[in-house]
């Protein structure tokens, strides 16, 4: 057995211990062979026919995201005779780490999925268990369309899936608070800490925070590292270039802790979910919120953060003295997309169905759509002009104005990194740190063993 499906059937062992069981496909067929799908004649069958799509858009949160997926469905249902689309809600940390991880290992992905680019996409790209898109691009004229975007979902100079927006990562503030306090968005990392300590010392918590799951505390600690230890350490761990217990990794590491024992999160972190986190900024408790630009969705019409529509800002993390690298670098990548089962190749109609739905949600419009109503940045190329004329989100002009400001950008930490250490951090060692039961260099220590064996295996 391969190596890489070795690794993939061990990760679906340890995660079905870290979250609850979601039933999975049985079937355990020899899995599909990806390659480019042959041209078919247009079908005359008009019987029934089924195409599964798991989705993640579980949540108030998220309720724009999927009134635009069901108008695509809706779509591709009405263009096509027989059709039904059978729409599969789960969780995205269900999805990526249990759910989809099993039916890829037993070779019976849905026909359209919801999957996280690097490294997923590219370990069930070489497993032969997702459709090669590149001659679909070409055909539908979109091979051009996503500039600097499908690295993610690249395997072998072949593209397997397609990034549904772009994200980045900074500080939502709350505006009408800081013009009541006289506070000001904090251009050097003094000023930022000043910032935190007043906030504290008015009786609020600083910073909204949910621990329960690590990737959300990581996102800052992630930023952190970046301005003390370079935008582009993580990438030299994973290549055994540079290690966790960098002095400067171990600073950021440190920064975080100080902002811990200070108080500047949410008391009881540890205990909320990703979803318990929006309440702590719209209600007021906490000013501050670090999280994904994605989260602007939150601030629309109909959603949970109405009333503070025209009350929110956006900011870059501020450079720290002496910090290594570009100090604008901020998270910006592509990885949440749709992926396509290498099965499909082999159904005339499910091919078509699936030709029809990267037509109807890739595209200008619909881009533009999640943009205006999601919040989701495009992934897709779209006209200057076109784009200035449709944003009049003052958020959203806020992001757009930091993003054009910034000289450098990396990708997620957990997009560059192989699967045991992503466990490691963030479902063992951030909650340890945030709980006071390890230190910031015994965690490089620890982090830093896991990376070596990793690091090991593959020589």
């Amino acid at each position: 057995m391969k190596k890489s499906l070795v690794l993939l059937l061990s990760l679906l062992l340890v995660t079905t211990t870290m979250l609850s069981a979601c039933s999975g496909g049985s079937n355990t067929g020899e899995p599909a062979k990806s390659g480019e799908p042959a041209k078919q004649e247009e079908s005359t069958d008009n019987s029934p026919f089924e195409v599964t799509l798991r989705h993640t858009q579980v949540g108030a949160d998220k309720k724009n995201r999927l009134a635009i997926l069901q108008d695509v469905v809706k779509k591709v249902q009405d263009e096509t005779p027989g059709l039904t689309i059978k729409l599969d809600a789960v969780d995205s940390e269900v999805n990526r780490k249990e759910k989809l991880r099993g039916e890829m290992a037993a070779g019976n992905p849905p026909d359209i999925f919801d999957v996280f680019g690097s490294p997923d996409a590219q370990l069930y790209a070489k497993e032969g268990r997702m459709l090669d898109l590149t001659p679909i691009l070409a055909e539908l004229g979109l091979s051009d369309k996503f500039p600097n975007v499908l690295d993610p979902y690249t395997y072998e100079g072949k593209v397997y899936g397609l990034p549904i927006g772009a994200s980045a990562e900074g500080f939502f503030y709350n505006k009408e608070y800081f013009a009541q306090k006289g506070l000001q968005v904090p251009t050097t990392f003094p000023e930022l800490e000043d910032l935190l300590a007043k906030i504290k010392a008015d009786g609020k918590t600083p910073i909204a925070a949910a621990s329960k799951e690590g990737w959300v505390p990581l996102m800052l600690t992630n930023q952190l590292w970046a301005r003390y230890a370079g935008p582009d350490i993580v990438k030299r761990i994973a290549a055994g270039e540079a290690k966790w217990t960098d002095p400067n990794m171990v600073k950021a590491f440190a920064k975080h802790v100080d902002w811990e024992k200070k108080g500047y999160f949410k008391k009881g972190e540890l205990g909320f979910a990703y979803g318990d986190i929006t309440g702590q900024f719209t209600s007021g408790e906490a000013p501050l919120w670090f999280d994904g630009t994605w989260k602007s969705s939150v601030f629309k019409k109909g959603q949970s953060g109405e009333a503070m529509i025209g009350k929110v800002g956006f900011f870059n993390m501020p450079p720290v003295e002496g910090g290594t690298g570009e100090q604008t670098a901020l998270m910006r990548d592509s990885n949440n997309g749709y992926g396509f089962s290498a099965s499909v190749a082999d159904d005339p109609r499910k091919l078509d169905a699936v030709k029809k739905f990267i037509k109807e949600l890739f595209n200008e419009d619909m881009q533009l759509r999640g943009l205006t109503e999601d919040g989701v940045l495009p992934s897709m190329t779209i006209p200057e002009d076109k784009l200035n004329s449709t944003v009049n989100d003052e958020l959203m002009k806020d992001i757009i104005k930091v993003l054009n400001s910034t000289k450098g950008s990396f990708p997620a930490w957990d997009s560059q990194v192989d699967a045991d250490i992503n466990t490691e951090f963030s479902a063992v060692q951030i909650q340890k740190l945030i709980g006071g039961q390890t230190t910031p260099g015994k965690m490089a220590e620890d982090l830093q063993k896991v990376t070596d064996e990793v690091l090991a295996n593959k020589e």
